[in-house]
């Protein structure tokens, strides 16, 4: 059994095609069907179905994709713990990145990919439960999100700031100059939200739940650089976190009255894994930059 061909297995189960699986990890396609089958004699049963052009894993399959993919984590892992020895902050650091973080990562990346040239960054965004998914499943290395559950088993969660929960106008909007407004007030605004299924979206519904108003919802956005343009540059109002308007200098928070909600934010590492020295480093450099407990 080979590195290469564990590799080979694990794109085209995820793929379901061999073809794209081949020029995923530029090989033919010939040459990734004989690794395979090569695979599957040394195991002694069918890792796929083959059915004309179309493939499925098998049950057996199934199965042994779990193993595939933590041994070539783990692989990765101890050749990065070797540069770490020696060291060199190199490899890849895969981040998992809720929408709402993308504000306040993003003054970090510059300097960081600055002072480690050799060290590629792969940044996914994606709900909450879906990259705490691929943090056990060992695809990311750490994961920065907001979150109010401590209770995993399998992670670890290392707390960045907490942030209270405003409404956002630009500084053109005739509402820009209020001190604060009553979650009353809102309600006769024509708001624009996140999109349900977003943990934000969470928070802000939880709020108008506890106050038992129904808010004008006018758009729903899946995306947050997106949400916090469209109301930079016209009238609409939003509710979210405040950290989120780190760097949006023609943004206005406005505080809502007798509004305690606020929003934690962690990093979340798997519990148990191996750390790199490039993830404790950025680790450390986000903390810095963005004040822990503030």
């Amino acid at each position: 059994m080979e590195f290469r061909q564990l590799t080979y297995f694990v794109k085209a189960a995820e793929l379901l095609h061999f073809t794209a699986a081949a020029n995923a990890v530029f090989i033919t396609q010939s040459t990734l069907s004989q690794q395979i089958k090569l695979l599957e004699e040394e195991l002694g049963i069918p890792l796929f179905d083959r059915i004309g052009k179309q493939v499925r894993l098998t049950d057996a399959g199934k199965t042994f994709l779990d193993h595939a993919r933590n041994i070539l984590a783990s692989v990765t892992k101890a050749r990065q713990a070797m540069d770490d020895l020696n060291n060199l902050v190199s490899g890849e650091l895969r981040i998992g990145v809720t929408y709402a973080f993308t504000s306040l990562i993003i003054p970090v990346l510059p300097d960081f990919v600055k002072n480690y040239p050799n060290l590629k960054i792969t940044l996914d965004y994606d709900a909450p439960e879906e990259l705490e998914r691929k943090l056990k499943a060992s695809e990311l290395d750490l994961v920065l999100t907001f979150h109010n559950k401590i209770d995993e088993v399998e992670i670890e969660r290392q707390p960045l700031y907490t942030s209270r929960i405003v409404m956002v106008v630009s500084n053109k909007n005739k509402l820009a100059g209020l001190p604060s407004i009553n979650i009353d007030e809102i309600v006769n605004l024509r708001l624009i939200l996140p999109a349900k299924g977003f943990s934000s979206r969470d928070f802000i519904d939880e709020l108008f739940e506890k106050h038992q108003v129904s808010p004008q919802i006018h758009i729903e956005l899946n995306d947050m650089h997106s949400l916090l343009s469209m109301v930079q540059y016209s009238d609409q109002i939003s509710i979210i976190n405040a950290k989120a308007l780190i760097g949006w200098s023609d943004l206005v928070a406005i505080p809502i009255k007798g509004n305690d909600l606020t929003r934690q934010s962690y990093i979340t590492w798997r519990k148990g894994a191996y750390r790199s020295k490039a993830s404790l480093i950025f680790a450390d450099e986000l903390t810095k930059k963005t004040g822990v407990g503030t």
